[in-house]
This record gives structure tokens, C-alpha cells and sequence, in this order.
């Protein structure tokens, strides 16, 4: 499966392996501790669904996906700038033009596309100025990052194919309690 070579959705955060566990968080990274959750990975993996179901042999227009799925048409465009600077979409121009899959599904992470929809100038702008408090004064922020690594690698392991097939075998291996 892809995957970025980051483990933090958010460019300029980086998660600091074992190795590194010493190394000061600097300002820039003072967001690392919070958990990044948001509608803007869901909405950017339920649209990469549809495409893969839509697709055939044609690329798909993001008013298709926008009418389907409810969600704005500008919404999906910055989005799908993020998924396309990183291969996941090849986009098509002029009549019939739209997007198509830039590799297989079974080749794309569940992490790929959220870090991907998170890398958008958009998503950057929507989160300065969030968070008063710097990662140095807070004692939980190795909880968080340790958390957010985990997630993200966990992620890692569903690809787009599982959950457009639902395989629930995948989520059950990947997060059942017997482990």
C-alpha cells in the first residue's frame, strides 16, 4: 500500500519515532498532541469510495461524486488537489474529464488519503491559530503522539480495496483485543 513517509497528517508535525523520543518538540510542531480527526480525511475517503465504485473504465466528474455523497463541489476540488499531488488521483480534462484512481486500490492506505486530504493549503489555513497551550507545558503530549503514530499505522494496513469490499475480517484482525 502507499504511504507517504510521514507519519503526521499535517505538514510541518512530525511524530517522533523511538529513537528520537528525546528530541524537543519545536513551535512549529506545538499541535503534534492532538489526536487529528477530522470530516475533511472522512469526507476525502468516503469520496475516494464512491470513485472506485464509479469509475469503470471512465473518469468520474467531482459534481457526480458532490450529488452523491452531499458534499460540496469546492469541498471535493481542494481535496482531491491534496489527493492528487500525492498520485492518489489522475485527473482527466475537457469533455468527460474528471478523476480516476492514480493506482490500484489495493495499493492505497486508509492513511494515505487522510494524510493526503490534511496536505492542502486549505487545511493548513483552517488550523492556525487553534491551539494556545505548546506541546512543552502539556504532560500527556507523548500519550498523543504515541496514539496518533499508532492510529496512523494501523491505518496503514486498510486499504481502499477493504473497505470499499467491507471486509470485516481486516478490521477485526487489525483491531480486535487479541493481539
Amino acid at each position: 500500500m502507499k504511504t507517504l513517509g510521514f507519519l503526521s497528517p499535517i505538514v510541518g508535525r512530525t511524530i517522533p519515532n523511538r529513537e528520537n523520543d528525546n528530541k524537543p518538540i519545536t513551535q512549529g510542531d506545538s499541535n503534534v498532541e492532538r489526536l487529528e480527526t477530522t470530516s475533511r480525511g472522512k469526507h476525502a475517503l468516503t469520496a475516494m469510495v464512491d470513485l472506485t465504485r464509479m469509475q469503470e473504465d471512465r473518469p468520474v466528474p467531482l459534481s457526480d461524486i458532490a450529488a452523491r455523497r452531499q458534499i460540496s463541489l469546492s469541498y471535493l476540488e481542494q481535496m482531491f488537489a491534496g489527493l492528487r499531488r500525492h498520485g492518489l488521483v489522475k485527473s482527466h480534462r475537457g469533455p468527460g474529464g474528471g478523476y480516476k484512481l492514480g493506482m490500484a486500490p489495493n495499493e492505497i492506505s486508509v492513511a494515505a488519503i487522510i494524510r493526503a486530504a490534511e496536505d492542502s493549503p486549505s487545511a493548513q489555513r483552517n488550523r492556525t491559530g487553534t491551539r494556545s497551550l505548546r506541546s512543552s507545558e502539556c504532560p500527556s503530549t507523548k500519550l498523543w503522539q504515541s496514539l496518533n503514530g499508532l492510529v496512523y499505522t494501523l491505518l496503514d494496513q486498510v486499504s481502499l480495496d477493504d473497505v470499499v469490499a467491507e471486509r470485516d475480517d481486516v478490521y477485526e484482525r487489525l483491531f480486535s483485543k487479541k493481539q
